[in-house]
């Protein structure tokens, strides 16, 4: 159920704010491009549509039912066939420098140490290359932190426990309060070496979009 619980969670939103999250990885035609976490391969296929027939786009993922449901995703014509590959986001079985790009969606929050995530895919990044992190932030403002609160909190759980899967989606609004707000992950993105580094809100301060760059 987890594509229908992003859905239902989002009013269909998150492919769009997946959307944005490619478009800020700035990729051309023939790039290659890694997706961590990339759970049922939505972000993947955005990159693959991006870096077309002639560049690479790999998804990775800790947990192999989920690389199984992102294979039977088609990309589209005039895409890149996407790779699907287990993978520890913490230790990375790719080479230093390898991509033009390297993103994350909504995962990035359930890995167990935050500052080696990033420093790792800042590693397998190339010169001039762009890291990009998409993640639900919490508002700090009324009304929408009240209702932020309302929907995430209590109302998510309880359609959680619906679709038979109660405490996947209790975990979730306990890991967005644990991840730290927009300026300090910026802050460490910065500690791990990377520049330029932005952020855009999204859905009234609910979404998060980071980007920076390592260093030419």
């Amino acid at each position: 159920v987890y594509d229908l619980m992003n859905s239902a969670m989002t009013a269909g939103m998150h492919h769009r704010w997946r959307g944005r999250a490619a478009d800020a990885a700035v990729l051309a035609p023939g790039d290659a491009a890694l997706d961590i976490c990339c759970g049922t391969g939505d972000l993947t296929l955005e990159l693959a549509r991006r870096v077309g027939p002639t560049g690479r786009a790999v998804g990775s993922d800790f947990s192999e039912r989920m690389l199984d449901l992102a294979r039977e995703k088609d990309a589209g014509s005039g895409a890149a066939r996407p790779i699907y590959e287990w993978a520890d986001a913490l230790q990375l079985p790719y080479d230093d420098d390898g991509f033009d790009a390297v993103t994350v969606g909504f995962g990035i929050r359930n890995l167990a140490d935050l500052d080696r995530g990033i420093s790792e895919m800042t590693r397998v990044l190339s010169p001039g290359g762009r890291l990009v992190i998409l993640e639900i932030t919490q508002p700090q403002r009324p009304p929408l932190s009240w209702f932020f609160s309302l929907w995430f909190d209590r109302l998510v759980p309880l359609i959680g426990a619906l679709a038979g899967d109660r405490d996947a989606y209790s975990y979730l609004p306990e890991s967005v309060r644990r991840f730290p707000g927009p300026r300090p992950l910026a802050e460490r993105m910065s500690d791990a070496g990377l520049e330029g580094i932005r952020w855009t809100i999204l859905a009234g301060g609910i979404i998060a979009i980071h980007s920076g760059q390592k260093p030419a």
